[in-house]
């Protein structure tokens, strides 16, 4: 690939991941993290850009993307897994939350009174809309994204030199007593995952090798060198304004204005712009994340809807459509806190597995392996991931789990991938090693 198309495609890439949902957690961090900011920030770009563009990477080892490489440790761990992430990224968690966040960054700033009326009232209306666009998909929802995107970065660029400037100066906010000043690297790293970008990654991976496939790159190893090089670029804008987001709300005067019951990442977004363009600053940074939440929504809608077709086809994709447009109707109604509390524990048990499965699958790519060296880890990272996350809940007394290694990190899940791979490794030492068509 030449320079000119690793940054086209590297541009592309970032498009797909930059999204209004996520630009409420880097503040919320930077502000809550205190003296602990660099920490907690450096962990949160690890899974809110490494991962994801990682994952992104690994699935370029296989022609058909994860749906192919995934086959290697199971056909029914392939589906079961995949459902689990487009349910994750569309109806249960994603796409309510790009309801909710828009209702917050739109509509509350104008209120007298935050009320579930008025957020029923927008969800309605929202959804009505993204419906319409999704039943017909084609290129009005990819036209428009080309405009708000651009838009949006430019906002978020101009919201970041003019506050950098003006908060320059400004002492560091001490960290919230909510904040984990013990394990400012786990807490970090553990809200990176409510990103949903590393799982997003192994969804839309194979859009992105498709439209290197598009530029005449055929050869796969092509392919993972060019996805490779645009995916750099890609983490490098991200975590750029991720970090500079953060850094602002480490350093931000509130003047004594109070959260209510608002997410403290879209309140310090609208305070922020607020403060540093006047009114007109939150009405401007309002209605582009509105209508970047739609196409979002929208698109997330389509492509959710057009797996679940191709797994049953029996089930027509507007059938789908209308049943993940009511799903996520129902549960934006809960309020884009209450969205965000209720995703993490799924996530913590996602995350886990995500990340050995790539890790896995990238280590096999390059030293051959027998199946069993993925099998074995996998299932035995998924079962720790459901026990902690039950432990840590309180929802059963798993205490034997507190002895393990790095459980204090939530990382105890790395030594079983380990172990789990070297043993899959030495049992299947005599059997055919994985192969990546």
């Amino acid at each position: 690939m030449s320079t000119k198309q690793v940054i086209m495609v590297g541009f592309t890439l970032f498009a797909m991941f930059f999204g209004a949902g996520n630009l409420i957690f880097p503040p919320a961090l930077g502000f809550g993290s205190g003296e602990y900011f660099w920490t907690a920030i450096i962990a949160f770009v690890l899974t809110g850009v490494g991962l994801p563009l990682i994952g992104v990477i690994v699935g370029s080892i296989s022609k058909d993307g994860y749906r192919e490489s995934l086959k290697n440790i199971h056909p029914a761990f392939a589906i079961i897994f995949l459902v689990a992430i487009y349910l994750t990224i569309g109806p249960f968690f994603a796409i309510p939350r790009t309801a909710t966040t828009a209702y917050e960054m739109s509509i509350v700033p104008f209120l007298s009174e935050n009320t579930g009326v008025w957020l029923l009232i927008f969800s309605l209306v929202y959804f009505i809309v993204v419906l319409l666009l999704s039943l017909r998909p084609g290129t009005l929802v990819n036209s428009i994204g080309q405009v708000l995107t651009p838009l949006l970065l430019i906002g978020i660029v101009l919201l970041i030199v003019v506050a950098g400037i003006a908060y320059f100066s400004n002492p560091i906010n001490p960290a919230a007593e909510s904040f984990h000043q013990s394990s400012p690297f786990t807490t970090g790293f553990t809200e990176g995952y409510l990103t949903m970008d590393a799982i997003a990654a192994i969804a839309f991976s194979v859009l992105v090798l498709n439209s290197i496939r598009q530029l005449g790159v055929t050869n796969r190893r092509d392919l993972l060198v060019g996805t490779a090089k645009s995916a750099l670029l890609a983490a490098f804008l991200l975590g750029a304004i991720y970090i500079s987001l953060g850094w602002l709300a480490n350093r931000v005067d509130l003047g004594g204005a109070t959260v209510d019951d608002q997410n403290m990442g879209t309140f310090l977004l609208t305070f922020m712009s607020n403060d540093v363009f006047g009114v007109f600053g939150p009405i401007l940074l309002g209605l582009i994340v509105l209508f970047a939440c739609i196409t979002t929504g929208t698109g997330l809608i389509v492509s959710v809807s057009e797996y679940f077709n191709s797994i049953l086809p029996k089930v027509p994709y507007k059938v789908w459509v209308v049943l993940f447009v009511l799903i996520s109707f129902g549960l934006a109604n809960q309020g884009l806190n209450q969205v965000i509390a209720t995703s993490v524990p799924i996530l913590s048990i996602i995350y886990p597995v995500a990340m050995t499965t790539v890790l896995l699958l990238i280590l096999t790519y390059f030293v051959p392996s027998p199946r069993l060296s993925l099998q074995i880890p996998v299932y035995l990272v998924s079962a720790l991931s459901i026990i902690s996350v039950v432990h840590r809940n309180g929802w059963a007394d798993f205490s034997f789990l507190e002895s393990l290694p790095l459980f204090g990190y939530s990382f105890e899940w790395i030594p079983f991938m380990i172990v789990g791979y070297i043993a899959g490794y030495l049992i299947g030492m005599k059997k055919p090693r994985v192969e990546y068509s």
